[in-house]
């Protein structure tokens, strides 16, 4: 059985001042290549991985949608997670 996932999240510090946006890359349950937001574009972490990333880091577009993901995705959903991931009294 083969499995293949990719899982991102978001870490935000201080609300929205400090957002950082991880995209990981699992292939049975070995992470080969990552993206985050704070180094802006992809890494690999084995042969594999850094084929892949070499392919991604080449595509402009790609590089730009996924640096754009901290605006279009984490700070603009943050009103809507608060709620869930700050402590309840």
């Amino acid at each position: 059985v083969f499995q293949a996932m990719a899982k991102q999240g978001f870490y935000f510090i201080n609300g929205t001042e400090k957002v950082k946006y991880v995209l990981r890359y699992i292939y049975n349950r070995e992470h080969y290549a990552t993206f985050d937001s704070d180094v802006g574009h992809y890494v690999g972490f084995n042969p594999f991985g850094e084929r892949c990333a070499k392919r991604w880091n080449s595509d402009p577009d790609t590089l730009e949608y996924r640096r754009a993901a901290v605006d279009t995705y984490c700070r603009q959903n943050y009103e809507g997670m608060t709620p869930f991931i700050t402590e309840r009294r």
